[in-house]
């Protein structure tokens, strides 16, 4: 059955893709084609490369459920990832299936199994940083954010095995990693026994990564763990074929959470400081339930699913700030969306960034609201409207534990602290959606 839009398919000629381009970047093209296509299957004229932009509810609906066995991670960005990642998680097929089940038993529920020790590593990181600005101080915002989920993901990932210095050494090697694959991703055409920008960077990393980890999964399977920290649920699980997972695949498998998670998440906390500063009724309705939750005490577990209006906001600062803010699949095999015929082989775009800002389905889509996520207004919108952490098989599963977590060190912060975000930060098209440059964030203890 054919899919409707609001229009047939959208074109962007060549020339207007470079003037778009020279203009602004690719997150002003992306702006730009999102606002005349209003909706509709975009094809944009790269020269021999003419990918489509999908970023209708319904089409992606068609992508992401209906036909996804044929539209798949075959692109050159998760070629690339795969150099870091392996293919497990970050790839198809039987041993991508049997990752995400992994990850899945370790992260079903928000962790639950981890609440209490992630709780206690959010309130003690919050109250390091408020004894280093007792005073007063402007840090970098994202360095500090990530400082702070690395407490708290340490022992849902490790078990607390590995120090915190070492899991943030750990954390900047695979960020140097992951940054210094732009260039193969935007190369995919050129051998890897030809050299490119970033490649040493790229192989110097890795080779910490596989110093701090391939030592400490050894030791952990030689102590046969028990615990429900992921490590311990892949050293416990097995691959597609039955077999016990290589320390290679349990390494592979760690980076690849570090990438979807910790970054992801230090980002959007940064992102989310940036819109309470320029909200400030927000951030007192953001506060004020801090206190009434917290009671003057440290953040408890329990306390997540009490901070309703906190979990809200997070939840319009994933909207307008979408880590994924473009995600490539290639398509198997011949179909028809629309209408439109997408050819074997083509590759295709989908932007929840641009989803997120559809007329059609958000009212005023560029004003920041979290009442949109109220259950009376929830209900109703299409379920494919709204995708931070995308949606059908390959959807993220750490969506419960990010929104838990997050809450919690919000509510930590802005119960101790007066803060600033001075200038009006950015957005740059990443691999994800990060600052254009660094973001200062001026933190004073509380009046």
């Amino acid at each position: 059955m054919p899919i409707r839009a609001d229009s047939r398919l959208h074109t962007v000629p060549l020339r207007h893709v470079l003037g778009g381009l020279r203009a602004g970047g690719p997150l002003a093209l992306m702006e730009r084609t999102g606002r005349q296509a209003q909706g509709a299957l975009t094809r944009l004229d790269l020269g021999t490369f003419r990918p489509f932009l999908v970023t209708h509810p319904d089409h992606l609906r068609h992508v992401l459920r209906d036909r996804a066995e044929n539209y798949r991670r075959g692109t050159a960005m998760w070629k690339a990832m795969g150099r870091l990642t392996g293919l497990g998680i970050a790839g198809e097929g039987p041993r991508w299936r049997a990752s995400r089940d992994l990850w899945c038993k370790g992260l079903s529920g928000g962790a639950p199994a981890h609440a209490d020790g992630t709780a206690g590593s959010a309130e003690g990181a919050v109250a390091e940083l408020e004894r280093r600005v007792a005073g007063g101080a402007t840090v970098d915002a994202l360095a500090e954010m990530t400082h702070v989920v690395l407490r708290v993901v340490n022992p849902a990932f490790f078990g607390s095995r590995i120090p915190q210095h070492r899991c943030d050494r750990l954390a900047a090697a695979v960020a140097v990693a992951f940054d210094s694959l732009l260039w193969r991703m935007a190369l995919p055409f050129v051998p890897l026994a030809v050299p490119v920008p970033g490649d040493r960077a790229f192989g110097r990393a890795t080779r910490t990564v596989n110093e701090i980890l391939l030592p400490l999964i050894q030791r952990a399977r030689y102590e046969r763990p028990t615990g429900s920290d992921l490590m311990s649920v892949l050293l416990a699980g097995v691959d597609a074929d039955g077999r016990a997972l290589s320390d290679e695949q349990v390494a592979q498998d760690v980076v690849a959470l570090f990438v979807a998670g910790s970054e992801s998440s230090a980002l959007t906390l940064t992102w989310a400081w940036v819109a309470l500063a320029a909200h400030p009724d927000l951030a007192a309705e953001v506060r004020a339930e801090a206190d009434a939750v917290l009671r003057g005490g440290p953040v408890r577990p329990e306390h997540a699913r009490r901070l309703v209006v906190t979990r809200r906001f997070l939840a319009e600062v994933c909207r307008l700030y979408a880590m994924a803010w473009a995600v490539p699949r290639t398509a198997a095999a011949e179909d028809v969306i629309d209408g439109v015929t997408v050819p074997a082989g083509a590759t295709l775009v989908l932007s929840p960034y641009l989803t997120h800002r559809l007329p059609q389905f958000w009212e005023r889509p560029l004003r920041f609201d979290p009442g949109r996520f109220a259950a009376e207004r929830v209900r109703g919108r299409h379920p494919l409207a709204y995708l931070p952490f995308g949606d059908g098989p390959h959807q993220c599963v750490g969506q419960a534990f990010f929104f838990q977590q997050a809450a919690l060190v919000v509510a930590a912060m802005i119960s101790r602290f007066d803060f600033a975000v001075p200038g009006r930060p950015e957005p740059r098209a990443a691999v994800a959606l990060r600052p254009r440059g660094r973001v200062d964030l001026v933190l004073s203890p509380r009046r």
